[in-house]
C-alpha cells in the first residue's frame, strides 16, 4: 500500500511589486524601485522595495520619506494593484495545476500540498523545482521555494535563501535545520515574546527546545505548549484549500484609518464574530474552517486559516479563535486598513453531533446567542451588544 510522505511547498514571489514594475518597464532593470508613491515627500508607506532598494536599508512598511532620504535615487513608482492582482491569479493557477490543495496567504505567496503528487508528477522535490521554473517561464518573475514535511517549516524554507532560493528540508534533517534559526524564526514570537525568551536565556530554536515543554508551559500557560510543538517541528496544521465563496459565511470591515492599537482591532474582530455568527444561526449551519483576512497599509493582503475539531456558530467562540489567529500574522509593523473573517466546512447544524459543537459553555453561549437574535428581530440587530462593543460605532 501505497503512504505518501508529507511534502508541503510554500511559494514566495521575490520582491513581487517591484519585480512587476521591473519587468514591465526595462528602464528600472538593476536599479532601486520603491513602489508606494511617485511622489516620495508624500505621506504613505512602501509597499514593497527592489531587491537593489534594499540594500539601502529600505523596507515595506518604511515611511516613504524615510526611503528617500535612505536613498534618493531610488525610482519611487507608484503601485498598480489591479496588475498585481492579476499577475497573482496567474501564478496560483500555476500552483493549482499541480495540487487541488493550494493556500494563498497574500497576493505574493500560498502553500502548496504536493503531499501524494509523485504518483503523477515524480518526485516533489522535482516538482516543486518544475513549478519556480514554470512561474519564471510564464510570468517573468522569480519566486523562492520551500519545501518540508510541515507547514511552518516550509515558509522558513521559502526565505532562507532569498532570492531565487530553493531550500528542502526532509524529515530527518528537520531538527538539524531548525535549531541553529533565531527563535524569533517561529511563527508568533514577536517582539514582546522575543524580549521575555531573551531575559531567560534562550536565543535559538534549539535553545527553546532544550529548555522543556513543562518549563515552557509553566511560564507561558498553552502558548509554551505551542512554542514548544514548533520548536520540535510538530505543527499538525493541513493545507487549508480556499472554499467557493457560496460555502462560506463572512464578513469584512474597512477602518476610516488604519489602526495599530490592539483593543481596537480586537474590538472589531468581536463585532465581526457576532455579525458571522448571526448569519450562521439564520442560515442554520455552523463551520469548521475559520479564515481571518487582514489587509495592511500598503495593501498587502494577508490571511489565516484553521480548521477545529469543532463546529462554530456562536459570536465568542469564533472571535477567541481569530484573535489567536491575528497573532500569527506578521505585519512588519504595519497599520491595519481591513479586517474580514469567514467559516466554511459548513454543515447544517442539526446534522453537526453534540460532540463537535465547542465545549467552551456551548448552551449558555447558544442560548445567548439565541437571545441575541430574537432581540435583534424585534428590535434591531443593534439593539443589543456584548458590553465590550459598547461605546464605539459599528463597522
Amino acid at each position: 500500500m501505497f503512504t505518501p510522505v508529507p511534502a508541503l511547498a510554500h511559494v514566495d514571489m521575490d520582491a513581487f511589486y517591484a519585480s512587476v514594475e521591473q519587468r514591465d518597464f526595462p528602464e528600472l532593470r538593476g536599479k532601486p524601485v520603491v513602489v508606494g508613491a511617485s511622489d516620495p515627500t508624500r505621506r504613505g508607506v512602501v509597499s514593497a522595495a527592489s531587491y537593489e532598494a534594499r540594500r539601502f536599508g529600505i523596507h515595506s512598511a518604511m515611511p516613504l520619506r524615510t526611503a528617500y532620504r535612505l536613498c534618493p535615487q531610488a525610482c519611487f513608482v507608484g503601485g498598480r494593484m489591479d496588475v498585481y492582482a492579476a499577475e497573482s491569479k496567474r501564478i496560483m493557477a500555476i500552483l493549482r495545476d499541480y495540487s487541488p490543495r493550494v493556500q494563498p496567504l497574500s497576493l505574493d505567496e500560498a502553500f502548496v500540498d504536493l503531499t501524494g503528487t509523485e504518483l503523477i508528477f515524480g518526485p516533489p522535490v522535482e516538482t516543486l523545482r518544475q513549478i519556480k521554473a514554470r512561474v519564471l517561464r510564464e510570468t517573468g518573475l522569480v519566486c523562492s521555494a520551500g519545501l518540508a514535511p510541515v507547514k511552518f517549516v516550509a515558509k522558513i524554507a521559502s526565505d532562507h535563501d532569498k532570492p531565487d532560493g530553493f531550500t528542502v528540508v526532509t524529515a530527518e534533517g528537520l531538527l538539524d535545520f531548525l535549531h541553529p534559526l533565531p527563535v524569533q524564526r517561529l511563527w508568533g514570537v514577536g517582539p514582546k515574546t522575543l524580549a521575555q525568551l531573551e531575559a531567560m536565556g534562550i536565543a535559538t530554536i534549539g535553545d527553546l527546545d532544550r529548555l522543556g515543554e513543562a518549563e515552557l508551559e509553566r511560564r507561558f500557560g498553552r502558548w509554551g505548549l505551542r512554542l514548544a510543538r514548533l520548536a520540535r517541528g510538530v505543527d499538525p496544521r493541513a493545507v487549508e484549500a480556499e472554499a467557493p465563496a457560496e460555502q462560506s459565511v463572512g464578513h469584512e470591515h474597512t477602518f476610516d484609518e488604519d489602526q495599530d492599537e490592539l483593543r481596537v482591532l480586537e474590538r472589531t474582530l468581536l463585532e465581526l464574530s457576532e455579525k458571522v455568527a448571526r448569519r450562521l444561526r439564520r442560515q442554520g449551519v455552523a463551520g469548521r474552517t475559520l479564515t481571518l483576512k487582514l489587509r495592511t497599509a500598503s495593501f498587502r493582503t494577508l490571511t489565516r486559516s484553521v480548521t477545529g475539531s469543532e463546529y462554530l456558530d456562536q459570536g465568542l467562540l469564533i472571535f477567541q479563535a481569530a484573535r489567536r489567529l491575528m497573532t500569527d500574522v506578521d505585519r512588519r509593523g504595519e497599520k491595519v486598513r481591513l479586517l474580514g473573517i469567514s467559516l466554511r466546512k459548513l454543515l447544517p447544524r442539526d446534522a453537526v453531533p453534540p460532540s463537535l459543537f465547542s465545549a467552551e459553555s456551548p448552551e449558555r453561549e447558544a442560548r445567548l446567542g439565541q437571545a441575541m437574535d430574537a432581540l435583534g428581530e424585534r428590535f434591531g440587530r443593534d439593539s443589543v451588544r456584548r458590553a465590550r462593543l459598547l461605546g464605539r460605532s459599528q463597522p
